[in-house]
């Protein structure tokens, strides 16, 4: 009898100590050991508390405002343009794009290749009220146009904002209607700038390239920075495909200059400089015996343009410099309009904010010395699409 008290306060003691020793058991799984419940009969899935819930980044909290303000002034455009088939009879095809409002009574900016040929224009509101649009203006060299419609009341418009002052990194936002899958908000920065775009017929220079996710349906769209103000209309993507993380867009500046022409009465004339250039500085400069402060070496002068009248010199030869050839002997552009040149778009910033025939002041360095070579700038080709 002895013996099985000591055997029983011995087994006792030891369940005690095992069940206190495993200090990570929850109060419910004491009481599922205690009263045998099945490990299944527990919820199967944890909820966040209402804290955890609403922990919005500031990040967060400015894309939600963004999108909320300018998703109201984004719109979808859809073009009609009839075609003939084999028996020659007309049908027609419908394209859908972006846009977005810039005046309350209905203004919209827009690519000229998503309206380019069409026989009718409609515009889709983010409340699906459809209006058909009025074509104001068009600049294909810059892919660009100008509709209108007449709401019924004052519409959400959406302010322009300053691309010349755009940094490489920079968070930008995009709205459009990729797939037809209208108001996606996607986000990213700026990837580079003043990139050439070349396309089958005609190369739209000085884009903004972004990783920021552009596909077909997007083209027309706002580009946005992180104030909600439009630095440039998405254009393109690169490649025939969808989506890869490089998109392009034209500066908004090149949309003001049209906006001011059309207000004005005029008819936007796209200058042309008529140089190909490459922007150099610090050591690539100095090895080339060439200022250090940086500049646009000139490649490549075309003939017939103002460049080539106001004798803008260029490259004679070439060197090999890190793992790239480039011509030398040209002209080294360190200056325009007075402005110094630190970056490569320099030269299609300015060029964005004239016109044909007007004034251009180069400063070059040439045979170890500064000058000033004055250039009227001459008109673009038309590259219509």
């Amino acid at each position: 009898m002895k013996s099985r008290i000591i055997l029983l306060t011995v087994l006792l003691a030891g369940g005690f100590f095992f069940l206190t020793s495993r200090t990570r058991w929850s109060l419910s799984e004491l009481k599922r050991v205690v009263s045998n419940e099945a490990p299944g009969d527990g919820p199967l899935f944890r909820e966040a508390s209402a804290v955890q819930g609403a922990g919005l980044t500031t990040d967060e909290l400015n894309n939600i405002e963004i999108y909320k303000r300018a998703n109201l002034a984004t719109v979808n455009i859809t073009s009609t343009v009839y075609k003939q088939d084999w028996f020659m009879q007309n049908y027609p095809v419908k394209e859908a794009g972006s846009g977005f409002i810039i005046s309350a009574d209905g203004k919209i900016i827009t690519n000229n290749h998503v309206i380019s040929g069409s026989q009718q224009v409609e515009v889709a509101l983010a409340n699906h009220e459809t209006y058909k649009a009025q074509i104001l203006a068009r600049d294909p060299q810059n892919d660009l146009a100008i509709l209108q419609i007449k709401p019924k009341a004052s519409l959400s418009y959406l302010a322009l904002g300053n691309s010349d002052a755009l940094q490489v990194g920079q968070k930008v936002l995009a709205i459009g209607n990729p797939f037809r899958l209208e108001g996606t908000l996607t986000t990213g920065v700026v990837s580079a700038l003043g990139r050439p775009l070349q396309s089958e017929n005609r190369t739209l220079e000085g884009m903004i390239q972004t990783d920021a996710a552009i596909n077909p349906g997007n083209s027309g769209g706002p580009l946005l920075d992180s104030q909600g103000s439009v630095i440039g209309v998405n254009t393109a993507i690169y490649g025939p495909g969808g989506n890869i993380g490089i998109g392009f867009a034209m500066p908004i500046a090149r949309a003001k200059t049209m906006l001011t022409d059309y207000q004005a009465g005029r008819v936007y004339r796209k200058p042309r400089l008529g140089v190909e250039v490459l922007y150099i500085a610090g050591d690539y400069a100095e090895a080339l015996e060439l200022p250090r402060k940086g500049g646009l070496l000139v490649q490549r002068v075309i003939r017939g343009t103002a460049a080539a009248e106001s004798g803008v010199r260029g490259a004679r030869d070439s060197a090999v410099i890190g793992n790239y050839e480039i011509g030398i002997g040209g002209d080294f552009i360190t200056a325009i309009d007075g402005k110094p040149v630190d970056r490569q778009d320099a030269l299609s910033q300015v060029l964005a904010k004239k016109r044909a025939g007007d004034d251009m002041d180069l400063t070059v360095f040439r045979a170890g010395k500064e000058s000033t070579v004055k250039v009227k700038l001459g008109e673009a080709p038309d590259e219509r699409f």
